[in-house]
């Protein structure tokens, strides 16, 4: 994974600085994985990374979370053989005016995919249209867990997160290569502690 990490850098999908986030809190890390989007070789290295973990976990179908998890989904699904399902953010007023996009079954074991996780909030948000579905939601898999309390929040509401990395490996992954300085990754771990949801 380290090479991953340093790619993942590398390609501005964590920066390091002052940064605004949804919240409202000023973060000095800040991970947008969107860009993938137009880094084909990089989003296909992680597909097959999520792809790996969602054969390991076992589901019927994926579904990618809009937005940035639908990237992710695509080639998780690719990589892995493994069907993508998405449900949408919101539904249609025409034709079919389905809120779930793609083809499944009633049970079909659902495994939801998405970027990164700091309150859980929009995971389960996105969940519900699949349970009220009939599908079977027990695991979410990421790329990066910021550590901030969201798996905690998860598993309160039934769910199990899965990551491919956490922010503290990544960050000292990049500072052993000189890429972060070593004040700058205790600026973030201690913001990630005094930032935690789900205590």
């Amino acid at each position: 994974m380290n090479n991953l990490y340093r790619k993942i850098y590398d390609a501005g999908c964590i920066k390091f600085g002052e940064f605004k986030l949804k919240s409202g809190i000023i973060s000095p890390v800040y991970c947008d994985f969107r860009g993938l989007v137009g880094r084909p070789e990089l989003l296909k290295e992680i597909g097959e990374a999520l792809g790996d973990r969602a054969k390991q976990i076992g589901c019927d179908r994926i579904a990618g979370i809009p937005y940035a998890g639908l990237p992710l989904g695509v080639a998780t699904s690719l990589a892995s053989g493994i069907p993508m399902i998405y449900p949408r953010k919101e539904a249609k007023d025409y034709g079919t005016k389905k809120l779930i996009e793609g083809q499944y079954a009633q049970n079909d074991k659902v495994l939801v995919i998405d970027d990164i996780i700091t309150d859980g909030a929009s995971k389960i948000e996105a969940i519900t249209p699949l349970q009220e579905a009939g599908l079977v939601v027990k695991d979410v898999l990421i790329i990066l867990d910021r550590e901030q309390g969201g798996d905690k929040i998860l598993a309160k509401a039934g769910y199990k997160l899965h990551s491919l990395g956490a922010l503290s490996e990544i960050l000292s992954v990049l500072t052993a290569a000189g890429r972060v300085a070593p004040a700058m990754q205790a600026k973030v771990l201690e913001f990630i502690e005094k930032n935690q949801f789900g205590r």
